[in-house]
C-alpha cells in the first residue's frame, strides 16, 4: 500500500534525461516522478542506466537533455542549446546534492577517520553545522542501526555490512529529502546482506523518499511503492511491486523477472 498522496506536489521530477558516454547512449528518455514518502525501485539488467538516473539525480552526472526539478527549487533544463555556463551548471549540481544523498555500492569510508569521524564530515564541514549538535545526532544515528558500540572504530575493524550501515548512518546525518540506494548490498557477503536491507526497510516505514537501485527482489516487493524495469536507457515496464512482479505486460520484463524470480521462489 502506497505512502504517499498521488494528488501531492511531487518531491523531484525528472523527465526526458538523455545521457552518452562516447559513442554509447545510457539514457534514452528517463521519466520519473517522486512524492515525498514513496519508495521507488529501479530493477533491470547490467548496463540498463539504473546507477546513471542515480547519479544525475544527486548532481553526480550532468544529463545530455532533459529536465530535473525538485520541490521549492528552479527546474534545471540541461537542453543543449541552453546549457548555462560551466560555474552556473555546477551550481545546479551541488543545489540537487543539498537536497539528497547517496549511498553507494561500496561504503567509500575514509580510512584513516573513525566511524564517528567520518559520520559528521558532511554535516560539519561540508553543510557547516555546530559540531556538537553533529556528534550528538551521529551518536544517535549510530545507535538507532546498533552500531553505538563502534564510534571509535576504524573502518577496517568493521564487517562488510556494518561498513555499510556506517554508509547509510552518513546520508542520513545530511538531513536530506531523498535517498539513494545504488546496489547498496551488491559488495556483500550473502550473510550480510539482511542487516542492510532491514535497515532500508524501516527507513521506508519510517517515511522516508527514496529511489534505490537493487537486485534484491523480495525487498522490492515488500518496501517498494513503485518498481520500473529499465532496460536499454528507457522504462520498459513500471508499476506496483505486487503487480509488475505477479502479471508483467511487456515480453522484455517477462524475461528479465522469469530468470531472476526463478531461484528465489524455489529457495
Amino acid at each position: 500500500m502506497s505512502r504517499t498522496d498521488p494528488t501531492a506536489e511531487p518531491l523531484l521530477t525528472a523527465r526526458g534525461l538523455h545521457k552518452s558516454f562516447g559513442t554509447t547512449e545510457v539514457l534514452r528518455g528517463f521519466d520519473l516522478t517522486l512524492h515525498r514518502g514513496e519508495v521507488v525501485v529501479l530493477i533491470g539488467p547490467s548496463g540498463s542506466g539504473k546507477t546513471t538516473v542515480l547519479r544525475a539525480l544527486n548532481g553526480l552526472e550532468t544529463p545530455d537533455a532533459g529536465t530535473i526539478a525538485m520541490a521549492g527549487g528552479p527546474e534545471i533544463d540541461f537542453a543543449p542549446e541552453i546549457r548555462p555556463k560551466p560555474r552556473v551548471a555546477k551550481q545546479q549540481r551541488l543545489a540537487l546534492r543539498d537536497r539528497s544523498a547517496m549511498v553507494f555500492q561500496h561504503h567509500n569510508l575514509f580510512p584513516h577517520l573513525t566511524v564517528l569521524e567520518n559520520v559528521i564530515e558532511g554535516p560539519w564541514r561540508v553543510q557547516g553545522r555546530p559540531k556538537a549538535e553533529v556528534v550528538a545526532e551521529a551518536q544517535a544515528l549510530l545507535a538507532r542501526v546498533g552500531l553505538a558500540d563502534k564510534a571509535d572504530a576504524r573502518p577496517h575493524q568493521l564487517s562488510g555490512g556494518q561498513q555499510q550501515r556506517v554508509g547509510i548512518v552518513r546520508a542520513l546525518a545530511l538531513q536530506p529529502d531523498l535517498l539513494l540506494f545504488d546496489e547498496p548490498t551488491s559488495a556483500l557477503d550473502p550473510e550480510l546482506v539482511g542487516e542492510v536491507l532491514l535497515v532500508i526497510k524501516e527507513l521506508a516505514d519510517e517515511g522516508w523518499t527514496m529511489a534505490v537501485v537493487t537486485h534484491e527482489l523480495s525487498f522490492a516487493r515488500e518496501a517498494a511503492d513503485h518498481v520500473l524495469f529499465l532496460d536499454d536507457g528507457v522504462v520498459v515496464e513500471q508499476g506496483p511491486p505486487a503487480e509488475l512482479f505477479s502479471a508483467p505486460q511487456h515480453e522484455r520484463t517477462q524475461r528479465f523477472l522469469t530468470r531472476i524470480l526463478r531461484p528465489l521462489d524455489g529457495a
